[in-house]
C-alpha cells in the first residue's frame, strides 16, 4: 500500500458506486488533448454501451449556467451528447478566483473529498461506463489536496495518460506523472500520444520501447490535424474581446491564415485565400474596399474575414458597403500586431457547435486508440 498521508480520506463517505466501469483520462500537462480524447472515447463507447456518463471532478475554466459555475469541458460533453446527468455533478469544484486561498483557511479537506465521490456516484448513475477527464497534469490540485493522481484514488479509476508526439520529453513527462500516481496507488493501464506528426510515425517502435521500460503501453497514436488547431471567428472574436460590425451569421467559419495588411491595397490579391484573416487599420479605407470588391467579384468568399484594429472604423459609406457585402468584419482596441500574435497562438478549444471538428475527432480516435483494451481496463479497482 502507498504511503499516503495519514489524513487521506479520513472521514470521507464511502465511494457507493465500486462497479460501474470507469476510466480516468489524465495527461502530461495542459492541452494536451485530455478533451478531445474524451470527446472521441465518448463516441466510441457510444457504440458498445447505451449509457456513458461523464464527469470532470476539477475544472479550472467555467462558465455560469444559471447561476450554477460549471466547468466547460463538462458544458461541451453535455451539449454534444446529452449525457443525462445533472450538470453540478458532471462538474463539482469549480476553482475560481480565491478558491486556493479559501481553502488553506479552512482546510476543508474532507467536505471537497465528500463532495467529489457524491457527484461521481451521482454521475455514474444507471451508466454502464463513465469517464472521468482530469485537469492539467497529475499534480494539478496538490494545494487543495484534490491533485488528479488524489481523485482518481479518490473514486477508483484507473488511468489513460494522455501526451504530445515525441520521444524524449514525452516519456520523461509521463515517467513523472506516473510517479505520483504509483504514490496514491493508482494504476496506470497506458499513454495516448495526441498531436502526432504524419513524418514521425515510424518513429512509434521506439516510443513503445520508452514506454515499456516504464512498464506502459501505447494504446493510441493519435495523428497531429492542421483541422483542430484552426479558431473560429467567434473564438477570434472572444479573445481579442472585439465585436462583430458585419457578417456575424458567418461566425463558424475557421481561420487558418493572419495576413496584416500593411501593403498596398493593390497588392491584397497575392493574400487572398479562403481561410485567411486580414488584419488591417480602420483607417485603411482603401484596403477594406479591395477585399470587399474582392468579394463581391468572386464565386467563393476569397478571405474568412476582417479584423479592423487601433479601435478605428472606417467612414459611414465604407461601413455600410462592409455590412452589405457578407465579409464577416471584426472590430479591437489592440493593434495589428498585437491581435494577430493573440491569433496564431490561440489554443483552440472544441466548442459544441463544431459539428465538423467533433466529428473528425470522433473518427481519428476510434481509429487510432485501443478502445476495447481501455473498456478491458475500466474495472474498478478492488
Amino acid at each position: 500500500m502507498p504511503d499516503l498521508p495519514a489524513s487521506f480520506g479520513e472521514g470521507v463517505p464511502t465511494l457507493r458506486n465500486t462497479a460501474t466501469p470507469r476510466i480516468f483520462v489524465a495527461a502530461t500537462r495542459q492541452d494536451d488533448g485530455k478533451t478531445t480524447t474524451s470527446v472521441g472515447l465518448f463516441a466510441a463507447l457510444q457504440k458498445r454501451f447505451p449509457r456513458i456518463g461523464y464527469i470532470k471532478p476539477v475544472g479550472q475554466r467555467f462558465v455560469d449556467v444559471e447561476g450554477v459555475k460549471v466547468d466547460e469541458d463538462s458544458v461541451l460533453m453535455n451539449d454534444t451528447y446529452r449525457v443525462r446527468t445533472p450538470l453540478r455533478a458532471m462538474s463539482p469544484i469549480a476553482v475560481e478566483p480565491n478558491f486556493t486561498r479559501r481553502f488553506l483557511q479552512k482546510r476543508n479537506v474532507t467536505e471537497l473529498h465528500t463532495k467529489v465521490r457524491a457527484a461521481f456516484d451521482e454521475a455514474a448513475w444507471e451508466k454502464d461506463f463513465v469517464i472521468i477527464e482530469g485537469t492539467g497534469h497529475a499534480g494539478v490540485g496538490s494545494v487543495f489536496e484534490l491533485s488528479n493522481a488524489a481523485v482518481a484514488r479518490l473514486l477508483n479509476a484507473h488511468v489513460v495518460i494522455v501526451s504530445q508526439g515525441g520521444i524524449g520529453r514525452p516519456i520523461d513527462e509521463i515517467a513523472m506523472n506516473l510517479a505520483l500516481f504509483e504514490k496514491f496507488g493508482v494504476k496506470v493501464i497506458g499513454v495516448v500520444l495526441n498531436k502526432v506528426l504524419p513524418e514521425k510515425m515510424d518513429l512509434l517502435p521506439f516510443v513503445e520501447e520508452g514506454l515499456a521500460r516504464l512498464g506502459l503501453p501505447l494504446l493510441g497514436a493519435v495523428p497531429f490535424n492542421q483541422e483542430l488547431r484552426r479558431p473560429t471567428l467567434h473564438q477570434v472574436c472572444g479573445k481579442l474581446g472585439g465585436e462583430f460590425l458585419a457578417g456575424a451569421e458567418h461566425k463558424r467559419r475557421r481561420v487558418g491564415k493572419v495576413v496584416i495588411g500593411a501593403m498596398a491595397s493593390h497588392k491584397i490579391e497575392h493574400y487572398l485565400e479562403p481561410d485567411s484573416l486580414l488584419v488591417v487599420s480602420g483607417d485603411r479605407e482603401d484596403m477594406i474596399v479591395t477585399a470587399v470588391e474582392a468579394c463581391r467579384s468572386r464565386p467563393r468568399p476569397p478571405l474568412a474575414g476582417l479584423v479592423l484594429v487601433d479601435g478605428v472604423l472606417p467612414g459611414p459609406e465604407v461601413l455600410d458597403l462592409l455590412r452589405g457585402s457578407g465579409l464577416p468584419c471584426l472590430a479591437c482596441a489592440c493593434d495589428a500586431y498585437t491581435a494577430a500574435s493573440k491569433i496564431t497562438r490561440m489554443t483552440v478549444k472544441t466548442e459544441a457547435a463544431d459539428r465538423e471538428k467533433i466529428a473528425l475527432i470522433q473518427q481519428m480516435v476510434e481509429s487510432h486508440v485501443a478502445i476495447d483494451r481501455i473498456i478491458a481496463a475500466g474495472i474498478p479497482q478492488r
